[in-house]
């Protein structure tokens, strides 16, 4: 027997079925994805594993001494307490024991009052006696391989490092089924590859849900799809997972096609009355209403998002003008001497990591915060559409509908009025969920909202920090077209490694210290020209070693030195310039129509204007003075 299997499992909450008849089985080493829309039950059926919730009707088989943990999707409020306390608290009664002797260990250090000596004799007395030293050994190992402070406070860490306190605590019980609900949200991208070598490497069996493809297309085993309470299991990756559902869906929409095409000619014979009756067929009217019967209750598949933007005129060619911008925050300094132009058309990826200053960067184009020194313009005829992660615009109060229409109640998209109700709907809200406070919704509802209501806005700089948190692949695919489609200026601040591959044309990475670097491409094309810098580095260090001499000072360039960095600048516009109109080529819907022989040359013309673009890169800052 496998480690849990649901039989015939129904839950609903109110009128709306989540689960029908479902069943799973969950053996061990398993890495298991759910996938499914927002609100399809997702959450709920990882409940069900873990305990939380029972079902309606169904069994739900456990093996003996079956143990869960689970990873929550949001983080929770008020978390207090050491590093250590936290990861404990995973292991109950045992952890509390464990906290007891941490803490009477830290007064020892500061006191020797015997008072204390006896309080750590009796606790050690207690882990001798319940194997507790083994426990100890147990979360020790865990914060080491995790690489986090024993002695930290909680509520004054990130909210990536707090996400893997948390997993910490989950691990350290050794659960036979581990949960992970939107394990990557809050982390950035270097933590959520961390993340990913871990999970390859673990020994016991995952469940998970993700809306990072890139997680998902690493890790998955198996995939769990929910869709409109009917739950298929799909025993393959996700890239095969894919091939294999667009084969399914093409094939049952043949099977429909037949069968409306039978149904039709039923309905037709039955409309004969007179005639039919006199054949006295009982037969073939009990056959056509059993054909009405499973056309009526055919399972059709959920709605798909529509996201249609407002068209508006377009800005000035230049959107910013960045010179020599510094910005410090608490003596940290956040951006320093950051110079860039950013013109019409451009759509630019912001990466780094956890409290970088990403958001910083966006607010001061914003004119919301002022930079310390150096100067921010920005271009004419700009309108501008701001997604903020926190989702600040949003007013729980209110309904969904008042969030979008302020009152009203039609919406004017593209000349043409729409009344709100029938706009949500595109967006996935029925009716009755339209009227419901934003305070109920799930995370990505409330992303769905606000997107929806900046939608409305006519907007020519679209500003989008972490727009793809909660979304389902679905929608975050039609996001992705959307954006791709969009004539107007895109910032998109993401750790969404998929999505801004997708999306982006050049890339803003901080590299740390406030230095912010732009790289053409998304985020495997940064990652392609930052390993070419480095490599060029290394090698021209390499060639340049001799024996071990003192630091000298940078000397003074020379006139031909000097000439070439002068010239660099333009040199990489070039270089960028070729680089964006070959990968325009390559993207064209008929380029691998040509020869063979011409594809070719221009892949390895690519190849050669991005060595050469890294090149001009790392001249510029060796010459830089």
């Amino acid at each position: 027997m496998g480690l849990l299997s649901l039989k015939n499992v129904s839950l609903a909450y109110g009128l709306a079925p989540l689960l029908q008849d479902a069943n799973l089985s969950i053996d061990s080493r398993q890495r298991i994805c759910i996938i499914g829309r927002n609100g399809a039950g997702k959450s709920s059926l990882l409940k069900l594993i873990n305990n939380e919730a029972k079902p309606d009707s169904g069994e739900i088989i456990r093996s003996s001494h079956l143990k869960t943990a689970k990873l929550e999707q949001d983080l929770p409020k008020d978390l207090q307490g050491s590093v250590y306390d936290l990861v404990a608290s995973g292991l109950a009664e045992k952890g509390e024991l464990l906290k007891r002797y941490q803490h009477i260990n830290l007064k020892l250090q500061e006191s020797d009052d015997p008072k204390i000596l006896d309080q750590l004799h009796a606790v050690q007395h207690e882990l001798d006696s319940s194997d507790g030293w083994a426990i100890e050994h147990n979360i020790s190992s865990i914060i080491t391989k995790m690489d986090l402070n024993p002695t930290a406070e909680v509520n004054e860490l990130s909210g990536g490092m707090i996400r893997r306190v948390l997993l910490a605590r989950a691990l350290v019980s050794e659960p036979d089924i581990l949960l992970l609900d939107e394990p990557t949200n809050h982390l950035d991208i270097a933590t959520i590859i961390w993340l990913e070598e871990f999970l390859i490497t673990y020994k016991k069996a995952i469940v998970f849900i993700t809306h990072d493809r890139s997680l998902l297309k690493k890790i998955a085993t198996q995939i769990v799809e929910i869709d409109n309470g009917h739950l298929q299991v799909w025993n393959c990756d996700y890239e095969k997972y894919l091939v294999r559902k667009e084969e399914q869906l093409a094939s049952e929409a043949t099977a429909n096609k037949l069968f409306d095409k039978r149904l039709a000619e039923e309905e037709k014979w039955i409309r004969k009355g007179i005639q039919a009756r006199r054949t006295r067929n009982e037969g073939r009217v009990r056959k056509l209403e059993e054909m009405r019967r499973d056309r009526q209750q055919r399972r059709e598949h959920l709605g798909s998002v529509n996201m249609e933007r407002q068209q508006l005129s377009s800005s000035g060619k230049l959107v910013f003008d960045i010179e020599n911008v510094s910005y410090k925050y608490e003596s940290k300094t956040i951006i320093n001497d950051f110079t860039a132009r950013i013109v019409r058309g451009d759509k630019i990826g912001i990466i780094g990591t956890n409290g970088c200053g990403k958001s910083t960067l966006l607010k001061l184009l914003l004119g919301n915060l002022q930079p310390d020194s150096g100067t921010i313009k920005g271009g004419t005829k700009l309108d501008v559409c701001y997604f903020d992660q926190k989702r600040e615009q949003l007013d729980e109060s209110k309904s969904v509908i008042d969030n979008v229409a302020d009152g009203n109640e039609c919406v004017t998209i593209n000349g043409n009025s729409l009344h709100v109700i029938s706009y949500l709907k595109d967006f996935l809200f029925t009716a009755e969920r339209s009227r419901t406070p934003v305070k109920v919704l799930s995370g990505g509802e409330r992303n769905r909202l606000l997107l929806a209501r900046l939608f409305t806005k006519p907007a020519n700089l679209l500003i989008l920090d972490e727009p793809t948190n909660d979304l389902d692949a679905e929608t975050l695919e039609l996001l992705e077209e959307r954006l791709i489609d969009y004539d107007g200026t895109l910032l998109l601040v993401s750790h969404d490694r998929d999505f801004i591959n997708n999306v982006v044309t050049s890339t803003l990475v901080f590299e740390g210290s406030g230095k912010i670097m732009d790289y053409v491409g998304g985020y495997d094309d940064y990652l392609r020209q930052r390993s070419e810098i480095v490599k060029i580095k290394k090698a021209a260090q390499k060639s340049n070693t001799k024996a071990p001499a003192a630091p000298k000072i940078k000397k003074k360039l020379s006139y031909k030195e000097q000439r070439e960095l002068e010239q660099l600048p333009s040199l990489i516009d070039q270089h960028e310039k070729q680089i964006a109109e070959l990968q325009q080529q390559m993207g064209a819907p008929d380029f691998y129509k040509r020869s063979p022989d011409d594809v070719s040359e221009v892949t390895q013309q690519l190849a050669e204007a991005e060595k050469a673009l890294a090149t001009a890169f790392a001249r510029w800052e060796i010459l830089e003075p």
